[in-house]
């Protein structure tokens, strides 16, 4: 699953069953981290994912549909931020299998970079990338949705020293990926660039 693996889906359920936490929605400046102090309900959600990373538990696809669906149905007002994290904006990024060619789609936080986007392919520490980060690379011309709006990119693998300045941005809103690097080792987790493109 997207987000960390399993992030939003642990999310998401504490969305249905807590309810939206104040301040969700804040604006962030570039580069800082969230404008309000995380919630009782923010840190309740990162430990509750970092634990389930922990033990490996897997939410499924059925979890990433119904969080697509429901972003798609919102235009990004539900699912379009992680509870608790104002400034962890989500994305859908749309990718084709790399061996199958299925059309897929998957939630994932983000980073503006100029007019670029920055996903990161964490897994949530997992030894290996994750299947969208294959897609891309094996497909690279694809679509991104913020909220409404649906652009369409070309995406590519972050350079060694576009990694080294964006990842501090991703711990700004996030700070479970460093969790996630740690766990990681010795895989490097790659960030991914997705860049504005021309439509065909």
């Amino acid at each position: 699953m997207a987000i960390g693996s399993l992030a939003i889906g642990a999310a998401l359920l504490a969305w249905r069953r807590i309810g939206r936490p104040a301040g969700l929605g804040a604006a962030s400046a570039p580069g800082e981290g969230p404008a309000v102090a995380p919630s009782l309900n923010a840190r309740l959600n990162l430990a509750v994912a970092e634990a389930m990373n922990d033990r490996g538990v897997y939410l499924g696809r059925r979890s990433t549909k119904v969080h697509v669906a429901v972003y798609r149905r919102s235009g990004g007002r539900i699912g379009g931020s992680l509870p608790g994290w104002p400034g962890a904006k989500v994305a859908l990024v749309d990718h084709r299998g790399a061996r199958s060619g299925i059309a897929r789609t998957s939630p994932l936080m983000y980073h503006r970079d100029g007019e670029s986007i920055a996903v990161v392919a964490s897994k949530a520490g997992q030894p290996t990338n994750p299947a969208w980060f294959h897609n891309l690379v094996a497909n690279p011309e694809t679509t991104v949705r913020i909220g409404a709006e649906v652009r369409p990119v070309r995406a590519r693998l972050a350079t060694d020293e576009e990694r080294e300045r964006l990842w501090p941005e991703f711990l700004a809103f996030y700070p479970g990926y460093a969790t996630f690097r740690e766990r990681a080792h010795p895989r490097v987790i790659p960030i991914v660039i997705l860049e504005p493109r021309t439509p065909r």
